[in-house]
């Protein structure tokens, strides 16, 4: 069994921000693999959906980024699984917006979710697939800055990554993450992002 874990913020006021990427991955995953309606469980919304030989676990925490380890750490407990067994799929403010970066392990980056799951684990020895939002401008407060939503010149590059990350989801499923990390790392493909793309 695997787990994918979507991090984001819940309410409608939060959907579509650059913080709530995770979640935006998970609703492409439940469109692409037909998934059962999730299921209130672990201060979460989870579904089991099998793909190709293997059952995975779809989790979208309910807790605010913050505190995303409390549910992560109740999956784990009830299902018995290692830290390896699961792909945690967040925000990044270090990469340009698009451009995905999977890793088996490594700090948090100061990436919130990921440094509470780091916490409830007691390692940093789990994959996870950061999707770039691009920097905040001139001296703009990135707190602030991942609660917004993207700009309307940034949306094909986004739109282009959470297919890819979703590609990305599968071929971890299928090949491990040493294979979906030299597939995925690469510069994406397509139209470059606007100079200015995050000015509003």
């Amino acid at each position: 069994m695997k787990v994918i874990v979507g991090l984001g913020n819940p309410g409608k006021k939060y959907d579509g921000t650059r913080h709530n990427v995770g979640f935006d991955l998970l609703a492409e995953l439940n469109r692409r693999w037909k998934v059962p309606r999730p299921k209130e469980k672990f201060e979460g919304l989870l579904a089991e959906v099998p793909v190709g030989s293997q059952k995975v676990v779809l989790l979208a925490p309910q807790t605010f980024m913050n505190a995303s380890g409390q549910s992560v750490r109740q999956v784990r407990d009830f299902y018995h699984l290692q830290p390896a067994d699961f792909l945690v799929i967040c925000d990044d403010l270090n990469l340009p917006v698009g451009r995905l970066r999977l890793r088996p392990g490594g700090s948090s980056g100061g990436q919130k979710g990921i440094q509470n799951i780091i916490q409830h684990f007691g390692t940093e020895e789990f994959p996870r697939l950061r999707i770039g939002v691009g920097r905040p401008p001139g001296d703009r407060n990135a707190a602030d800055y991942v609660l917004d939503r993207f700009h309307k010149s940034e949306l094909p590059l986004v739109d282009q990554a959470i297919l890819a990350a979703a590609d990305c989801c599968e071929c971890w499923l299928a090949e491990g993450v040493a294979v979906a990390m030299n597939r995925f790392n690469a510069e994406p493909k397509g139209p470059a992002a606007p100079p200015d793309s995050s000015s509003r």
